[in-house]
């Protein structure tokens, strides 16, 4: 039986508190708040703070922030104490031209020293309140893939965990991650390492697990829509099989889903922000571009309820 912790990936726009519980539902070990920034936090900006907040359900817990100059990312740390996450991570992967144009990000790979300047002078905010990681990408290019030197100045400068996205800069999301760097990372640090991309079915956490022997596994994008994947990884990894998901079961989470986000924001944001949460549940079903469209157009929730109710009703 192999026990390996499962994180939810902090994902912007989709790993919100209502996406989290889900999550947690279905047995993800650690979940991480959408990516929050640094200049937000430590100008108090409400919205910012929106992001942060989480309920004692969801621990243990992590808030991954991202920005650029160390001193603010040490204030925006520091802001944070009195909040108690389980550990804080820093984003130095994101891919984003409006993060990245900023110095923020992935973009942090092309200037390593900084980034190292960054984790020492958060870890020393921090001052052994939480834990501290860092997510990161292979490297800027394929001709730039620096991930082994990176992350071992960021496991020097203080980093308890590491997290690789083995994806290039330039890759954005396209394309297929290159689990082998994630295989030669471990074997050059000496502190846990998370392995993530493309873990999409327990069949693929497990190939990850054999062929790079990280310590956990991330899962961002292969939960949209399917918070069990989580379960199922682990019942595959404990039993060697697993228990396919009923279309009675995707209506009730998806109708929980709905109901966790309607617990946390107001009903005229929620209708907004389910149009793209809940057409990950009914993707390749028969009738779901019809239905995405009528979501698209709904006004209230419990127009979306019924909506969705009438979907799986008449689904074949």
């Amino acid at each position: 039986m192999t026990k390996i912790p499962l994180y939810l990936a902090p994902l912007a726009g989709y790993t919100d508190q209502a996406f989290r519980r889900l999550c947690k539902d279905w047995q993800a070990d650690y979940l991480v708040s959408e990516m929050v920034s640094a200049d937000g936090l430590i100008r108090n900006h409400s919205k910012t703070l929106s992001y942060v907040l989480f309920s004692d359900y969801e621990r243990p817990y992590g808030v991954q922030i991202f920005g650029s100059d160390p001193y603010v990312m040490a204030k925006a740390a520091e802001s944070l104490i009195p909040f108690q996450p389980d550990f804080l991570d820093i984003n130095m992967g994101c891919p984003a031209k409006k993060v990245v144009k900023r110095g923020a990000g992935s973009a942090l790979m092309k200037t390593p020293h900084k980034a190292a300047d960054i984790v020492r002078e958060v870890k020393k905010a921090l001052a052994g309140t939480m834990r501290l990681s860092v997510k990161f990408r292979s490297g800027w290019d394929a001709q730039n893939q620096n991930y082994r030197d990176f992350g071992l100045m960021m496991q020097d400068a203080g980093a308890d965990i590491l997290c690789l996205h083995p994806r290039f800069q330039k890759q954005m999301f396209s394309g297929h991650s290159n689990w082998e760097h994630i295989r030669i990372l471990k074997e050059v640090i000496s502190i846990p390492l998370i392995g993530n991309g493309d873990v999409d079915s327990p069949e693929k956490a497990q190939k990850m697990l054999k062929e790079t022997n990280c310590d956990a596994i991330m899962i961002g994008r292969g939960a949209l829509g399917r918070p069990w994947l989580f379960k199922q990884i682990k019942e595959f990894f404990e039993k060697g099989s697993y228990s396919p998901i009923t279309k009675a079961q995707i209506l009730e989470v998806a109708l929980k889903h709905l109901d966790y986000a309607l617990m946390t924001k107001d009903e005229y944001v929620v209708v907004r922000e389910m149009r793209s949460q809940l057409c990950n549940y009914i993707k390749s079903m028969p009738g779901s571009k019809d239905l995405r469209a009528k979501i698209n157009h709904a006004q209230s929730a419990d127009e979306i309820r019924e909506m969705i109710r009438d979907f799986f009703l008449n689904c074949p």
